[in-house]
């Protein structure tokens, strides 16, 4: 499954649930919060100030 800007965390967090540590790595700590269900990668690392392509390619490794 390749993972992209447009998958909500919530989804990825489901179907890759080893995908929690790369995220933490990367600063995104709200993982479990409600809001993080509803949003896209896109939109967290814009939120969080993390690069989103040096995200995607961590998750895709």
């Amino acid at each position: 499954m390749e993972i992209t800007k447009d998958m909500l965390i919530g989804e990825l967090i489901r179907n890759k649930p080893e995908a929690v540590e790369t995220l933490m790595r990367f600063g995104m700590g709200c993982i479990g919060c409600p809001s993080s269900q509803m949003e896209s990668l896109e939109e967290a690392a814009m939120v969080h100030g993390i690069d989103l392509e040096q995200l995607l390619k961590a998750l895709n490794a």
